[in-house]
């Protein structure tokens, strides 16, 4: 004979489901598998940047230098001035490139800062880096293996043309910008300094963060300049790498110039 439930007894399972108990329990594990998620993806993205190893004398020693060469701008607690911005949060990867390339400290103001002679050895801007990072946390000096030169050429070449050559040209070369800015050459350019430009955003650059560009396309993009750089243009003088207009006019002032040299030359000895 078939069993016959309740319907009081139907109904008091269903409460039983979907009583406070059960609404928590699947909180629990979706707050569970989320915080995982977002741990799993916090350490792939950080292992990109591994911090030096930070002592309390290089800290100190970072924050005396600050006090002399910088806080007259920046503000002794890097609160930044009307003069200058703030530097919480920016993190070591920005004191890195701004100190290491002579941007910093600034001679004078003007549209943008230019790269000079660097004023300090390595270790006293490692020194200051990791006392701004010390501060409040921030981009940190990218790791060594993403600086090597060794990624997909090709595919950092595809992401340069996208992301960077109309700024900087195709080649690299550098353009001018408005209001009397412009993009520097990226020629010469120490790797980690460009890995820095792009996690930092010097500037009037974008910001490449990890969820733009990944630390494997940051790789493959330093890879591309560097073969560019390495390896001479196939078609002779690059005149600038200006492109068809740099060439346009060389054809037109020289090559012309010379068929009328030539021709005149011809003429004066007929005559």
């Amino acid at each position: 004979m078939p069993r016959t439930t309740s319907p009081s007894a139907s109904k008091s399972r269903k409460a039983r489901r979907r009583g406070p108990l059960a609404t928590i329990s699947l909180l629990a594990v979706g707050l569970l598998f989320t915080g995982g998620a977002y741990a799993a993806f916090s350490t792939s993205t950080a292992s990109a940047e591994v911090p030096a190893v930070v002592s309390a004398a290089s800290v100190e020693e970072g924050e005396k230098l600050f006090a002399a060469n910088c806080a007259s701008c920046h503000g002794l607690a890097l609160e930044g001035t009307e003069n200058a911005p703030s530097l919480i949060g920016v993190g070591a990867a920005a004191v890195d490139f701004q100190v290491g390339t002579g941007r910093m400290p600034m001679q004078a103001h003007g549209p943008q800062a230019p790269d000079k002679p660097v004023q300090f050895t390595d270790e006293q801007i490692l020194s200051m880096a990791q006392y701004v990072a010390s501060i409040a946390p921030g981009p940190a000096i990218p790791d060594e293996s993403l600086l090597d030169g060794e990624g997909d050429v090709a595919n950092g070449a595809e992401l340069f043309r996208i992301n960077c050559a109309m700024c900087h040209n195709v080649a690299g070369a550098g353009g001018a910008l408005t209001e009397g800015k412009w993009a520097p050459s990226l020629s010469g350019v120490e790797p980690a300094h460009i890995y820095e430009a792009m996690v930092t955003g010097p500037q009037n650059m974008p910001v490449f963060n990890d969820a733009n560009l990944t630390p494997e396309d940051k790789r493959d993009v330093i890879s591309a300049l560097k073969f560019m750089e390495e390896n001479p243009s196939p078609g002779g003088n690059q005149l600038g790498s200006l492109g068809p207009v740099a060439e346009g006019l060389f054809l037109w002032i020289f090559g012309l110039g010379t068929i009328v040299a030539i021709t005149v030359w011809i003429t004066a000895r007929s005559n």
